[in-house]
């Protein structure tokens, strides 16, 4: 359940200052699936959480240093093993989708929930991130219900050409199945 604020109950919350306000009279219609790994590939660790928080630290890797003055967030994150993090209330607007298009209508941010799988675009999901994520996706569609089935989409739906999540190894049909059930 997602309470008034915007928070899902049965969520760990670690608060992202990576937000701000939806614009007046927005309705919530639309699901963006992403993926992220850090570092690059690799699964585990608080790195995903140090970075929606700001909090990198960019000596402890390479890559990091690249990314750690960016500013970003998105409302979930759904690890390996089907845990979910919240870090930003659905009904703030988590900097996700970045320049994006849905329908002829930009900036994606405006009216989407982001939700983040642990991944890369050429590794399986794991079978409780299908499960959770179908699970996270009902009771979205049940407090947003303007979010309906074709309204679901990856990064790479929103930002042709600019990013390519959740990827080849998202299997959408298992998705839908699950979503289903």
């Amino acid at each position: 359940m997602i309470d008034a604020g915007g928070w899902l109950q049965s969520a760990k919350k670690i608060p992202s200052p990576n937000f701000n306000l939806r614009p007046g009279g927005m309705q919530i219609s639309l699901l963006v699936f992403h993926n992220i790994s850090l570092p690059p590939g690799e699964f585990g660790g608080h790195f995903i959480c140090d970075f929606f928080s700001n909090c990198l630290d960019p000596k402890l890797h390479p890559y990091f240093d690249e990314i750690a003055d960016l500013k970003v967030s998105a409302h979930f994150l759904i690890d390996r093993d089907g845990g979910v993090i919240q870090f930003v209330s659905t009904e703030d607007r988590a900097w996700h989708a970045g320049e994006s298009c849905f329908c002829g209508v930009d900036n994606c941010n405006d009216f989407s929930i982001g939700i983040e799988l642990e991944g890369t675009d050429d590794v399986p999901y794991t079978d409780s991130q299908y499960r959770v994520l179908a699970e996270l996706t009902k009771t979205l569609m049940a407090r947003y219900p303007a979010i309906a089935e074709d309204r679901i989409v990856g990064h790479s739906d929103v930002a042709p050409g600019r990013k390519t999540d959740p990827g080849p190894s998202f299997d959408w049909d298992r998705f839908k199945t699950e979503l289903r059930r």
